[in-house]
């Protein structure tokens, strides 16, 4: 299981147009904007905040 600083936490934004703050999922290792709901991982603590490399909540979800 990865952690997040929450510091840091309370700094990051999704880096889309909308600059929606970010919500973690411990279980899963992953960061999902409020605002766009694009999933980002998080890998050995390390936010991975690429729009290329994001994928959509809804499609996680079908």
């Amino acid at each position: 299981m990865t952690t997040l600083d929450p510091d840091l936490l309370a700094i990051l934004a999704c880096p889309c147009d909308a600059h929606g703050p970010l919500r973690y999922d411990e279980g899963a290792a992953e960061l999902t904007c409020t605002v766009c709901d694009r999933v980002y991982r998080v890998e050995d603590g390390i936010p991975v905040l690429l729009l290329d490399e994001a994928r959509r909540q809804a499609d996680a979800e079908r």
